[in-house]
């Protein structure tokens, strides 16, 4: 018999995002954070039809902008409408110092160990009306202050964690149990991920990690570990005639710190203006100025950075966006709805948006030949369209 080819292993990623997907907005004090964060709130209301819901003063979701979910709802005229979301939090701004409680250091790093992902707004603006934390402008020693800071927190929660797990382990022999075990497989994750923070000032999503150590680093929920999409805070005419001097030295200082990593130039005080105005007077005005406002891309762009997309079920009851990692097959996916779809898992019946979209109706995509019945190695692509089969009764293998 020729031999079995090798499977290769698919290779696990950082972080266990959900259809609840948080974005913390970090930077220092006085950047443009809470404008930018009223502003995409703002729009949110204003540009969409969905509902809105602010949590509390720094915590609001917003729905994430697509034509094709938009074109599902006209298309079934569902009674309940259901985007994906992301809830973006507001949170307060760091100082050098802040991993040993400076400021408000302590509590507000706290919050970003819950989010999902981070926007870094980076400051590129002069104003004499708004003082900079540091005395004066310099957005490459910005990125390196919250940078340090957040690494910082990192080591000083796993220097205790490690020291936690070494004392609850020191006692055990090799024939300990299961848990036993898996306690002292994550000490030594754990003391791995810590030498790497403090020896090479690098951020643990920049590490290069076996799956067993990502599933053990992922129950830790570090904030390195999380991705970074860095917004750049221009002025209006800056951001309008597209030029800044910092932008080139950002852009430098991200290719060497944490390479791949997205920049997104942004004006915060243009888009919280834009904001405001009724969806008539923003077009008119976006026309005036010759720029568009750059928020639907920054909301997407936390759905990209994570590897995220999502697949749609629809009808006249309700159209939805369900939350999937890129990758994730047909079981999988039909978890996301609810762990008995994956549990009694039989087959999802899928058609793509470009398809119903061209011919117009379920029964024309199936007289087209374009309607398709897959099974467990089914990946789902973004913007499937799907109806999942199970059986409860099925036994969980």
């Amino acid at each position: 018999m020729p031999p079995k080819k090798a499977v290769k292993e698919e290779k696990l990623m950082l972080g266990r995002p959900s259809n609840n997907l948080k974005i913390g907005v970090v930077g220092l004090p006085n950047v443009g954070k809470s404008t930018f964060f009223n502003a995409i709130t703002n729009s949110a209301v204003a540009a969409e039809n969905y509902p809105f819901c602010t949590i509390d003063p720094e915590e609001s979701r917003v729905a994430v902008p697509d034509a094709r979910f938009d074109w599902l709802c006209e298309h079934f005229k569902p009674a309940s409408k259901v985007p994906a979301y992301l809830t973006v939090i507001d949170i307060a701004g760091l100082v050098k110092g802040a991993a040993g409680g400076a400021g408000l250091g302590n509590a507000f790093l706290s919050h970003i160990r819950a989010v999902d992902g981070i926007f870094h707004v980076v400051r590129a603006f002069s104003d004499e009306d708004v003082i900079h934390v540091e005395g004066e402008l310099d957005p490459v020693r910005d990125l390196d202050i919250i940078h340090e800071e957040l690494r910082l927190k990192d080591i000083e929660f796993l220097q205790k964690h490690v020291a936690n797990l070494d004392r609850t382990t020191a006692h055990l022999g090799a024939n300990c149990s299961v848990a036993d075990k898996a306690k002292k497989e994550e000490l030594v994750v754990s003391r791995k991920v810590l030498e790497f923070l403090e020896g090479t000032g690098k951020d643990v999503r920049k590490g290069d990690w076996s799956n067993k150590e990502v599933e053990i680093i992922n129950t830790l929920h570090l904030i390195t570990a999380k991705p970074v999409i860095y917004l750049v805070n221009l002025s209006e005419k800056d951001y309008i005639r597209k030029k800044n001097k910092w932008l080139p030295k950002i852009k430098a200082w991200i290719d060497e710190n944490n390479t791949g990593d997205l920049l997104i130039p942004f004006c915060s005080t243009m888009e919280h203006q834009l904001s405001l105005l009724p969806p008539a007077e923003r077009e008119e005005r976006q026309k005036e100025i010759g720029c568009t406002s750059i928020l639907p891309k920054i909301i997407v762009s936390g759905y990209s950075a994570l590897r995220l997309g999502y697949f749609f079920t629809g009808g006249p009851d309700e159209v939805r966006a369900w939350t999937i990692r890129h990758g994730a097959k047909a079981p999988q996916a039909a978890g996301v709805i609810h762990t008995d779809f994956e549990r009694g898992f039989i087959m999802a019946e899928v058609m793509k948006y470009d398809d119903l979209k061209t011919h117009g109706s379920e029964t024309a995509v199936k007289g087209a030949g374009k309607y398709m019945q897959k099974g467990r190695d089914y990946v789902v692509e973004d913007g499937d369209i799907i109806f999942f089969k199970f059986n409860v009764t099925t036994k969980k293998k």
